[in-house]
């Protein structure tokens, strides 16, 4: 027996809701600096604020104006400065983007009439308006390049431009350092969540050896230990291309760490903070992290070892949404929504624990994965190419999880995120596996 589908009235008032937080939210990352911080490149890795601003209304008039309702462009000559894959991030301070103001008074006309297209909207009659699918990608959209500007506002230097309290102190963490997740096979991907992408797509049955994974992600503290007995000077740790990219850039620690005497400090949006010893390490790429899975005697997780880790139930055989269950993540569950700058100590959020009892798999940070990204069994791009299919390949490795920077719309147990393998910028860390009969 399958649940009833939700009908128009609560995906409306879903939809909405998904879309106001997510604006609330880009309103927020874009208000707090002055016109010279929204349209200055504060790295070469990273847009101009002012062009996710408008992109974010481009792809909106895009899918919820012209594709769902018809309606005719309002500025199609500003198309091609908005497509992500006809320009690269370096190039864009180079194009005659829309000022500020123009960008707001543009992504606010095109919400305006977004939100009359959602109140007339039957969520029927084809995929990309059964059961408001398309307005969920434009919120999940949104909320990615939220995290891409608050990833922006970490790389911006001056003054610190946001706020935010941070978690909640709790008791120090005395569980297992790792726990077993039994060999067999369980469902990985879905079919059934109706907001969830094509590179999540179909749900399939996948085997996985016995194998035990970390409790917790890694912490400041144990990546430090790795650090002091020269982990970034031991080739035999690393990857050769890894290798070969610390040495040439001259890596030695986490992104924003530097060394003051006998003590790491760390820059985190604006503020020069001494690294805390608790909290999960961030900032690091996948070389690092598969350097230190090594130099520990273990490994990476496979992404369908992490996603069973997440999702299996023993007690019923099945998978779950999210490692609590299948309810919408509350605050109590994980560090999500940038509610705070910081993620939380490892250990925290005892009830987002999964069946087999492992922590904070959603939220705090993003979680390499030893996986390349590749396409399910079965898949199919929809509704575009370039959202998953472009990026299929070796040169980009899973990520997993999401992490204090992600909305829970754009955050499941079956979601998936990738990057090139050498990327610190993002709010990446991870924890380490090592097989049963290891």
């Amino acid at each position: 027996m399958t649940d009833p589908a939700p009908d128009a009235d609560v995906l409306r008032e879903r939809a909405l809701a998904s879309l106001t937080a997510a604006r609330a939210r880009t309103t927020l990352l874009t208000g707090c600096v002055e016109d010279p911080d929204l349209t200055a490149q504060h790295s070469p890795l990273m847009s101009p604020l002012v062009w996710d601003l408008a992109h974010i209304g481009n792809q909106e008039e895009q899918w919820l104006l012209r594709a769902v309702a018809g309606q005719e462009a309002l500025r199609p000559e500003i198309d091609s400065l908005y497509d992500a894959f006809e320009h690269p991030r370096a190039e864009r301070p180079r194009l005659p983007l829309l000022p500020p103001g123009e960008a707001r008074r543009y992504v606010a006309e095109v919400r305006g009439r977004a939100l009359d297209v959602l109140a007339g909207a039957a969520f029927r009659g084809t995929r990309l308006t059964e059961a408001g699918f398309v307005f969920g990608m434009i919120a999940q959209h949104e909320q990615q390049h939220d995290e891409t500007m608050l990833i922006t506002h970490q790389l911006r230097r001056g003054p610190r431009a946001l706020t935010a309290p941070d978690p909640e102190p709790g008791p120090p963490f005395t569980g297992p350092a790792e726990v077993l997740v039994p060999g067999g096979p369980f469902t990985m991907g879905t079919s059934a969540e109706p907001w969830a992408l094509d590179n999540e797509r179909p749900a399939h049955r996948r085997e996985v050896a016995p194998f035990r994974i970390d409790t917790t992600p890694v912490t400041n503290a144990a990546y430090q230990a790795f650090i002091e007995d020269g982990g970034y000077d031991d080739p035999r740790w690393w990857a050769p291309e890894g290798w070969a990219h610390v040495r040439r850039h001259s890596i030695t620690a986490p992104l924003f760490w530097r060394r003051d005497g006998g003590q790491w400090l760390r820059r985190r949006f604006g503020v020069t903070e001494v690294v805390p010893p608790d909290e999960p390490v961030l900032h690091v790429c996948w070389y690092e992290a598969d350097a230190y899975a090594r130099w520990a005697g273990r490994r990476l997780p496979t992404e369908a070892e992490w996603e069973k880790a997440a999702r299996y139930d023993p007690a019923g055989d099945r998978s779950r949404r999210y490692p609590w269950g299948d309810a919408d993540p509350l605050p109590e569950h994980a560090n999500l929504g940038q509610r705070h700058l910081r993620p939380a100590p490892a250990g925290s959020y005892p009830a987002g624990e999964s069946p087999l009892g492992v922590r904070q798999l959603i939220g705090d940070v993003w979680e390499w994965t030893a996986s390349d990204f590749l396409p399910y069994p079965g898949f199919r791009a929809f509704p575009y190419r370039e959202y998953s299919e472009v990026f299929f390949g070796s040169a980009y490795k899973v990520l997993r999880g999401g992490s204090f920077a992600v909305d829970a719309v754009a955050c499941r147990g079956t979601f998936r995120n990738w990057d090139h393998p050498v990327r610190r910028q993002i709010f990446s860390g991870f924890r380490t596996a090592r097989s049963e009969e290891d």
